[in-house]
């Protein structure tokens, strides 16, 4: 069933319950509008906020558009990356303003169709995004982490035939309302796997939304990745990631920007020659460390053919940078998870606008 539009109304309603009970950051907007960084923020950065928001009041949704491109605003962030959904003319309207007076940009996220009955919605929902001014939609093709989700070769395979088919049928919708989709590699496709697919699709709408520490996970050079990407990127995950061995493997950690082992100012650099007009988004989710277990026979179900140099290479570069800076926040009060989470968040729209020319 497609998605219900959001009208005006309900998007007004609910944007003045979170004035009426001040709930967003408005005290702070003023300091942050004079420190903004062209650094957005994608919706996945702030779940303990929402989640206060929502006990708060629960008219209040954080992830809803109008109220997280304010959020994003009064941080002092460059845009947001958020599920559109479905709009109606007069909302995609209003949405718009508000980024462009504000000199904010949007992207979308959306899931690609697994059934026809799915195209209306995701046709709908890219007609939505080009009616906010959205530079791109970021998507996935495959479910899960490859290494958890699937235990044999034969698997793998199966969703990586739907996958591509389901960017083959929605490569013209994209072409369509001119919103390109980016791909997300999402710890899914090992690089060339993923670029034989962009060659293969070879259209001006379908490319990457580079993440800069997923393909770690798959045992991947990551300043080679971001340069593997680079000519067919759309967006931009910008994290950082703590390292610390394991027993099976080691852990990767999201961390703020700065504080974990990816050569961030050279992978900006790399992205910004490529593509000058490339949008970066925060993907900063406050969690605890998740372990790759690369030393397991399970992780090697579907990752046989990777050559053994990059497995030395992953752990030894594991062991030079591994830190001790690793966060639980299972182990914290809400309380605490929220003021975590919005310092994470703070340290690294300080670290891109201050140390990455973002």
């Amino acid at each position: 069933m497609a998605d219900r539009p959001l009208t005006r109304r309900t998007i007004l309603r609910q944007l003045s319950g979170a004035v009426a009970t001040g709930l967003l950051a408005t005290s702070r907007t003023t300091a942050a509008e004079a420190s903004r960084t062209g650094l957005g923020l994608v919706t996945y950065c702030v779940k303990f906020r929402r989640d206060d928001l929502r006990q708060r009041d629960a008219n209040v949704d954080l992830y809803q558009p109008q109220q997280f491109l304010e959020h994003c605003r009064s941080l002092g962030a460059g845009g947001m990356q958020c599920s559109l959904g479905i709009l109606d003319a007069s909302a995609a309207r209003e949405l718009r303003r508000s980024a462009e007076q504000n000199c904010l940009s949007i992207e979308a996220i959306v899931r690609l169709p697994e059934k026809n009955s799915e195209f209306d919605r995701l046709n709908a929902e890219l007609q939505t995004a080009a009616a906010v001014g959205a530079k791109a939609a970021r998507t996935t093709i495959m479910p899960g982490r490859r290494y958890e989700f699937f235990d044999s070769l034969e698997k793998f395979n199966e969703y990586d035939t739907r996958g591509r088919r389901m960017i083959e049928q929605a490569a013209p919708l994209a072409a369509k309302h001119r919103v390109p989709l980016a791909v997300e590699n999402h710890k899914d496709h090992r690089d060339e796997q993923r670029i034989a697919l962009f060659e293969h699709i070879s259209s001006e709408f379908v490319g990457a939304c580079v993440d800069t520490g997923n393909s770690f996970a798959l045992l991947e050079d990551p300043l080679e990745t971001v340069r593997r990407f680079a000519p067919w990127a759309h967006s931009v995950h910008l994290k950082d990631q703590a390292l610390q061995p394991h027993p099976e493997g080691f852990l990767l950690a999201d961390i703020p920007l700065g504080q974990g082992a990816m050569p961030l100012p050279e992978m900006v650099r790399i992205l910004k020659t490529a593509k000058p007009d490339i949008r970066f988004s925060l993907e900063l989710i406050t969690r605890d460390p998740l372990v790759v277990p690369c030393l397991t026979e399970k992780y090697w179900a579907t990752l046989s053919d990777v050559p053994a140099p990059d497995l030395a290479r992953t752990l030894r570069y594991v062991h030079e940078k591994s830190t001790n800076n690793l966060q639980y926040p299972s182990k914290m009060t809400p309380g605490q998870q929220l003021a975590l989470e919005d310092a994470n968040v703070q340290a690294s729209l300080d670290y891109a606008r201050e140390s990455l020319g973002l």
